[in-house]
């Protein structure tokens, strides 16, 4: 139940032609809290309540639970949310053994792209496609929970 992930910007739209699926993503945060962040999801046509824990202090892992509920439940629940769901659309690129998650944001943070991969280890060495960019691993104004806070669309240029 640990995640660890990377995170990366993503330079250009190379990687839509290499997705071999692509989902559109509404999600909503009941809690931002540092230590507990519960998202409330609607990925395609199915619903997922996330828990998830405070990152380690280098960003790479943290706790992560997550059950699927009914459409129509997380449809209720993002009701209760606070204010500044998340809208993207996430592309899944396969290279080499890792599947590499690019969400491509609108609404509030349209313009942003960010990719993530998910390592079974810290230390485990993978391929990075030509379309990634700085790595942005443990900088939580990039966390979706903070981006619900804090769009992208405000931050300076």
């Amino acid at each position: 139940m640990i995640e660890i992930e990377r995170k990366f910007l993503v330079t250009s739209n190379a990687f839509k032609t290499e997705a071999f699926k692509q989902t559109r993503i509404v999600q909503g945060f009941l809690s931002t809290n540092k230590k507990r962040t519960v998202r409330v999801r609607l990925k395609g046509e199915q619903g997922y309540l996330t828990i998830k824990g405070q990152s380690s202090k280098n960003g790479l892992s943290r706790f992560e639970w997550e059950k699927e509920i009914p459409k129509e439940e997380s449809n209720q629940l993002l009701k209760l949310c606070k204010k500044g769901v998340i809208d993207k659309v996430r592309y899944e690129i396969k290279i080499d053994n890792h599947t590499f998650e690019v969400d491509e944001f609108f609404g509030n943070n349209e313009g942003l792209i960010i990719a993530e991969v998910e390592l079974i280890s810290e230390n485990e060495a993978f391929s990075k496609p030509n379309w990634l960019g700085k790595e942005v691993t443990g900088d939580i104004k990039y966390y979706n929970s903070q981006l619900s806070k804090h769009p992208f669309k405000n931050w300076k240029k």
